[in-house]
């Protein structure tokens, strides 16, 4: 239960203050942040309420979408904002197709272009850029990066304290290849953040917001925690939750419930 880290997207609506006091209450050491959250409250104000805490930024989201015209300014403040946080690791969505375009070759290898322009500046950071593949079906508005194997030979031409992944089960679980790139991930080194949400259907209208909490769903969660441990990747496992219901419960209701989904079908 150590390693367990409450990704602030699963109580969206739970305030900073009180997120962090029921994280400290609930013996919880780690939180993922968001970028929109962070600002809102204060970026430095943030970081002084988390430290003075004692809890640590496990990831700090998002960075990426590099189809929008401002991304290189924009991604380079989110390093910045990453270092600021003490988090070791700044999540990129890559974002989808740009308007009007069928060609998703391009569009990732435009991607991989674009973070190795970053990748300078979160060197001198000491924030590691993670990609994300997403679920295929976000494919052509949110991310073109759609299999952990993608995601891997785009961070490929960069060293690995500069550009890592990240494993979450929600996107990949129905992937036949990803154990085989779980332990190249691992044997590379590029093991950023691993995340977990579980995987539910009917999935809503819009399908952003499909994701359970641990044990809700379909995908073998243990057995994606057993993968990334057994590649030597001892760090956070963030449950991060996107769903209308369970943003609507009580924060400290949703962390408990998380706390007794991750023990069970996690740990």
């Amino acid at each position: 239960m150590r390693r367990f880290s409450l990704n602030q997207a699963t109580t969206k609506y739970w305030p900073m203050e009180d997120l962090v006091a029921g994280c400290v209450d609930a013996g919880v050491t780690g939180v993922g942040l968001w970028r929109e959250e962070t600002a809102a409250y204060g970026l430095e104000k943030t970081a002084a309420l988390v430290r003075d805490a004692g809890l640590a930024v496990t990831s700090l989201c998002r960075g990426g979408f590099f189809n929008s015209p401002d991304w290189y300014d924009e991604n380079r403040r989110a390093i910045d904002e990453a270092a600021t946080l003490g988090a070791p690791a700044l999540v990129l969505v890559s974002g989808g197709l740009p308007q009007g375009s069928r060609d998703i070759d391009g569009a990732r290898a435009q991607v991989g272009a674009a973070i190795g322009e970053l990748v300078p500046h979160a060197l001198s950071a000491g924030v590691q850029l993670a990609i994300e593949p997403l679920h295929p079906m976000f494919a052509s508005d949110r991310c073109v990066v759609a299999s952990l194997g993608q995601a891997l030979d785009l961070a490929a031409p960069y060293p690995s304290e500069a550009v890592g992944v990240v494993v979450d089960t929600y996107h990949v679980w129905w992937d036949d290849q990803v154990w085989t790139q779980i332990e190249r991930a691992g044997r590379e080194k590029r093991i950023a953040c691993f995340q977990v949400a579980d995987w539910i259907t009917p999935l809503p209208e819009g399908v952003l917001l499909g994701r359970g909490l641990p044990g809700a769903g379909s995908v073998e969660l243990r057995r994606f925690r057993e993968a990334v441990d057994a590649t030597g990747f001892e760090g956070p496992v963030e449950v991060e939750v996107f769903h209308a219901d369970v943003w609507a419960r009580p924060g400290r209701e949703v962390l408990d419930a998380a706390l007794a989904g991750y023990r069970e079908h996690v740990a």
